[in-house]
């Protein structure tokens, strides 16, 4: 049986700002429970992305993108969708956060919205579908759980075959998973905990004009809460998925 120290994941990033591509690098590594040396970050904006990533890796993960949108074309998007496409081919064990998530509902026929009246920031409850609670990945959470959040676009259709897992109390599909397979999105950032949210609040805020106003930019730091169920879905992912396929 493998072990954790030994799975090797590829991390997809969006992020153009040398800070936050390190913040969210720790925050996979946090989460995950893994080393370093385990994560091979890929950009991108700077390196190539196609089917040879999936070589040679346990998992595939898919990061947030505060300057980018999953709506949106740009020179890259193209092969992303089909590297996501490829994975559930190969079965790759994928996990998509915030926009990584909308990025795999997009590559299997979903539908992504910009949508900036909707737009969720800082701690929120979300609550699980009943085949959430029936999932083998969340069915050990509680009925309804704190998440963190930041997005403005949101998914409005799931692609063919998808399972919505939770909605929150304005958004529907907060987290799915495609089929049997091991392919799941979480709107929410499941990287996150609160001080790390905290710390993506503050290096993003000019991105978020609804909190541009100092109050009501405290108030979304005041209800900053421990999200403790979160803190171990990524790590349970590489259990379930992963670990337990080597048996």
């Amino acid at each position: 049986m493998a072990e954790l120290a030994e799975l090797r994941i590829v991390l997809i990033q969006a992020r153009s700002t040398e800070d936050i591509v390190l913040q969210e690098q720790e925050c996979f590594l946090e989460r995950c429970r893994i080393h370093s040396h385990q994560l091979r970050p890929v950009s991108v904006l700077r390196d190539k992305i196609d089917e040879q990533l999936l070589g040679e890796i346990d998992a595939l993960m898919i990061g947030g993108a505060g300057e980018y949108s999953a709506t949106q074309e740009y020179g890259w998007m193209p092969a992303l969708l089909e590297l996501v496409r490829a994975a559930l081919d190969r079965g790759v064990p994928t996990f998509g956060s915030c926009w990584g998530h909308q990025v795999i509902a997009r590559a299997l026929g979903g539908r992504v919205v910009h949508d900036s009246e909707l737009a969720e920031l800082g701690c929120h409850p979300v609550t699980l579908t009943e085949a959430g609670r029936a999932d083998p990945l969340f069915g050990s959470f509680s009925d309804r759980f704190l998440v963190n959040m930041g997005h403005h676009d949101r998914v409005v259709a799931l692609p063919p075959d998808a399972v919505e897992l939770a909605y929150s109390d304005t958004q529907r599909f907060q987290a799915f998973r495609i089929g049997g397979a091991p392919m799941y999105g979480t709107q929410f950032h499941s990287e996150l905990d609160a001080r790390r949210e905290r710390e993506r609040l503050f290096r993003y805020r000019e991105h978020y004009p609804e909190i541009a106003a100092e109050a009501t930019f405290q108030a979304v730091l005041d209800n900053l809460a421990e999200t403790s169920e979160v803190d171990h879905l990524l790590h349970d992912f590489l259990l379930r998925f992963v670990l337990e396929s080597y048996t």
